[in-house]
């Protein structure tokens, strides 16, 4: 094999094997997101009080339990999309079931759609993040459905993280 040859077999297998890890390391990386995801998630699950769980601020903002079951929803949904998994909610909708709206159902299931997520996140295959799924009037490619999720989550978590402040407020009266 000539020098020329060679070099251009070995450029050819490096810029390949770095594609590969490029990619199995955005997998890494989400996977990194959505444990941080939820381990923020389970904080502001924590901090509310039980009796101030289904606390709304105003007559049109959401619960805390509302703002996190509507986020594991999401998530089963979005991530779904991306993996193939089967979304245990597909046909439910958690944020009207009101025997859910307790602590410790919320905590199961928030935790729960973040185990489906990072479960289906580490299964995925960097070679199809390109591929195009259609849902509804969405064309998106797979690895954008998971970030989607994570941006979903992100919304969600950002609002219902002032809700264990204002049911401090609200009861301590200031």
């Amino acid at each position: 094999m000539s020098y020329h040859t060679r070099t251009r077999l070995y450029l050819a297998i490096f810029c390949c094997s770095t594609f590969v890890f490029a990619q199995d390391s955005e997998i890494s990386r989400l996977k990194i997101d959505f444990e941080r995801g939820k381990t923020l998630s389970l904080a502001h699950i924590e901090a509310m009080p039980e009796d101030q769980f289904n606390y709304r601020a105003t007559d049109s903002a959401m619960t805390l339990a509302e703002h996190m079951l509507h986020t594991a929803q999401g998530m089963y949904g979005l991530v779904a999309n991306s993996t193939g998994q089967t979304n245990p909610y597909a046909q439910k909708n958690p944020v009207k079931e009101s025997e859910l709206h307790r602590k410790a159902e919320v905590l199961r299931i928030i935790t729960e759609s973040y185990d489906f997520a990072l479960e289906g996140i580490g299964g995925m295959d960097p070679g199809s993040f390109d591929e195009v799924i259609t849902c509804g009037p969405f064309n998106v490619t797979l690895i954008d459905w998971v970030y989607k999720a994570k941006e979903h989550n992100t919304h969600h978590t950002d609002q219902a993280a002032i809700l264990p402040v204002f049911t401090r407020n609200k009861t301590s009266g200031i």
